[in-house]
């Protein structure tokens, strides 16, 4: 079973970000803890698929309004997230290593191709994710009423959504022009 605070800041932090969030993609191999923070919002529907590059061909171009994204950041990933996403789509990645200066700056290069905002955040523990959005700010565009009204968080809060965007300066200048807000 994996920890509470990775699913709920996976699915929550780009829900409360998205105006109108209302369909979900979430491509995992282990899904069941994220669909369930998906399920305590009742008007988003959330759709499964696993990691595999090619089931992510199949999926309907424009149709998501946000994906949640366990595969790996790679081109041909970024780039069928980015078809499969609606025109203010926005997405999340997990897997980045903020001492590793090279790959990071690989994987942010290739969100930023597609994504007005590429912003990566901490996850309570030792992942880094990324919010990837083709319109909505991570922290000037969180839905307050969403963030705080929501029943079942035991983690996930509006304060705290903010605060995960929060980098140290000395990481700030290593990815200064690569991190796109």
């Amino acid at each position: 079973m994996r920890e509470k605070n990775y699913n709920e800041l996976m699915v929550h932090i780009p829900l409360c970000t998205h105006k109108e969030p209302q369909k979900v993609l979430i491509t995992s191999d282990k899904a069941s803890g994220l669909v369930d923070e998906v399920a305590k919002y009742k008007t988003i529907e959330s759709n499964v698929i696993s990691t595999n590059v090619e089931d992510l061909r199949d999926v309907e171009e424009n149709s998501f309004d946000v994906v949640i994204s366990e595969a790996d950041i790679d081109a041909v990933t970024v780039a069928h997230i980015n078809r499969v996403l609606k025109e203010d789509g926005l997405a999340t990645f997990v897997g980045l290593d903020l001492g590793m200066v090279e790959d990071t700056t690989t994987k942010l290069n290739e969100i930023g191709k597609y994504f007005k905002i590429a912003m990566p955040y901490k996850m309570l523990s030792h992942k880094v994710a990324v919010l990837a959005s083709k319109e909505y700010h991570p922290t000037a565009d969180i839905n307050l009423q969403r963030a705080d009204l929501t029943d079942g968080f035991e983690v996930y809060n509006s304060d705290l959504h903010v605060a995960l965007f929060a980098m140290p300066t000395n990481i700030k200048k290593t990815y200064l022009g690569i991190i796109k807000n």
